[in-house]
């Protein structure tokens, strides 16, 4: 069977990792390779995350409700489509990493985290995991790097303690988890943005995963 016909059978990869790990680049650079179509995060039309890193008491559930729908609209329209999609985050993130997070800082209240996961889990329900997740593993420095080099104002804000809780959520949820088919990329050690040697091994991974898959 051809390459092309197997790819046919793969409808979701996904890229994991926290802010400022390179997902949006990745999933731009694997887009491009393999022509699958790009499903980025929405950040730039997002009418929350301003207010969200000025105020993360009063917006994080405003915020995290409105990533949830977002990000469940479109894995539902993936699962539906014909073509093969690269999905910048996860719906898992949210549930798993920042909305309990949050609840932990004191920034959202038990009520509103327990009525978001109940959400979250009846949405969950309805879907199913990528055939291939990504997870972007970074250090504080390379993350601290990314978002200095990308100058979003919202951004300035963001505290390395933030940082650092977000990386052990993740690095706990990815030790855990069994929904499907893993690749660990380690971004401290690959520049693919710059380097297309580096962008190379990377390629060359995703593609012996995708294999596997077939």
């Amino acid at each position: 069977m051809s390459q092309e016909a197997n790819q046919s059978k793969i409808k979701h990869i996904a890229i994991a990792g926290n802010i400022g790990a390179g997902k949006t680049t990745l999933c731009t650079q694997l887009g491009k390779h393999f022509q699958w179509e790009v499903h980025y995060e929405s950040t730039e039309n997002n009418p929350y995350l301003s207010d969200f890193y000025h105020d993360m008491q009063r917006w994080s559930f405003n915020l995290q409700i409105y990533f949830l729908n977002s990000r469940y609209r479109q894995v539902l329209k993936i699962l539906h489509g014909d073509k093969t999609v690269i999905q910048d985050r996860t719906i898992y993130e949210d549930a798993y990493i920042f909305a309990p997070n949050l609840h932990d800082m004191g920034l959202m209240s038990s009520r509103d985290f327990n009525n978001y996961f109940d959400l979250f889990k009846t949405m969950s329900s309805q879907i199913r995991p990528p055939d291939l997740l990504i997870y972007l593993r970074a250090g504080i420095p390379t993350l601290v790097a990314h978002i200095q080099s990308r100058g979003r104002e919202y951004e300035g804000s963001m505290s390395l303690d933030y940082l650092k809780r977000l990386n052990e959520r993740y690095e706990n949820w990815i030790s855990n988890y069994e929904e499907g088919r893993l690749l660990i990329i380690n971004a401290d050690e690959l520049d693919f943005e710059q380097n297309k040697e580096d962008l190379g091994k990377v390629v060359n991974k995703v593609q012996a995963e995708l294999h596997g898959l077939f």
